[in-house]
C-alpha cells in the first residue's frame, strides 16, 4: 500500500536523502541530503511575503500547465484516461527557490483511489506523466517512455516503488532492462510541519535546493561524460494526452 497510516501534517518539510546509483556500463553512484515538499493540491502554501521567494508552487510548473490551479490540471489528466475523481491529492515536490525549480521526479498521491501520477522531468524542458496503480506492497512497473538522461535510451521498463506515512516519505525507481538493473534512484525522508521557522531552517541549512539539484545534474553528467559513456541522441517527446 502506498499510504502507511495516517498522512503527515501537511504542509510539510520532507527532509532526508537522495541516492542515484548506475550499474552499466559503468558503475556511478552518489548521494546527497535534500528536501521536498509535500502538500495538499486543496490547500497548497502561501507564505508569509519575506519567506515567498523561499518556496513558490506554480502551475506552471507541473502537468499541463493550463490551471487555474496544480489539481485542476491533475483532474483534467485523469479524466482524459477515463477516471473521475474529485478526492484529495498530496504532492510530493521541489518548491520554486527565488525564480528557479527543478523537479526530476513529482509524485502526486490520489487518497482513497488505487491511483498515483509520477510526472518526470529532464533538463531540456520536457515532462512526462505515468498513471500508475501499485500493487498491495506500493509497487508499480510501467514501460519507459520518455528520454531522462543523454547516457540511457528509452527502453526498458521502471519500477517504482511509493511509501506515504506520518514518519516516512520514500520514493523508489529502477530501470530495468531484461533481469538486470540498470539505474536506481531513491528519495527517503521523514516530514515535518512547514511552519515559518522550519521553512527558514530548511533553506539556511541546505540553500538553493533547486539550483543546486540542477547544478548536480550537469556536474555529474560532466563526470560520466568524462568517464566516455556514450551520448544518446534524445528523441521527439510528443504532447502527452490529457496535457495539451
Amino acid at each position: 500500500m502506498t499510504v502507511v497510516g495516517e498522512v503527515p501534517t501537511l504542509p510539510a518539510i520532507v527532509t532526508g536523502f537522495v541516492r542515484h546509483g548506475r550499474s552499466i556500463p559503468i558503475r556511478h553512484a552518489f548521494r546527497y541530503r535534500v528536501y521536498q515538499w509535500l502538500v495538499d493540491l486543496d490547500d497548497v502554501p502561501q507564505l508569509p511575503w519575506y519567506l515567498r521567494p523561499l518556496a513558490r508552487f506554480g502551475v506552471r510548473d507541473h502537468l499541463g500547465g493550463h490551471g487555474p490551479t496544480i489539481k485542476a490540471d491533475l483532474l483534467r489528466y485523469l479524466a482524459s484516461h477515463g477516471i473521475d475523481y474529485g478526492g484529495r491529492v498530496v504532492m510530493l515536490a521541489n518548491a520554486r527557490v527565488l525564480g528557479h525549480v527543478f523537479d526530476p521526479l513529482t509524485v502526486f498521491w490520489c487518497l482513497d483511489s488505487p491511483y498515483v501520477v509520477a510526472e518526470v522531468h529532464n533538463t531540456y524542458g520536457e515532462r512526462h506523466v505515468y498513471l500508475l496503480r501499485p500493487d498491495a506492497d506500493g509497487t508499480a512497473v510501467t514501460a519507459k517512455e520518455f528520454y531522462v538522461s543523454p547516457f540511457n535510451d528509452v527502453s526498458g521498463d521502471y519500477r517504482l516503488r511509493f511509501e506515504l506515512g506520518r514518519d516516512r516519505v520514500r520514493v523508489q525507481v529502477s530501470l530495468l532492462r531484461g533481469d538486470r538493473t540498470a539505474f536506481g534512484a531513491s528519495f527517503d525522508g521523514v516530514p515535518r510541519p512547514a511552519t515559518r521557522r522550519a521553512v527558514l531552517a530548511a533553506a539556511l541549512r541546505m540553500p538553493l535546493m533547486p539550483q543546486r539539484v540542477s547544478a548536480l545534474i550537469r556536474l555529474h553528467g560532466l563526470a560520466l561524460l568524462a568517464g566516455r559513456l556514450p551520448v544518446i541522441k534524445r528523441p521527439a517527446h510528443p504532447l502527452q494526452k490529457g496535457l495539451r
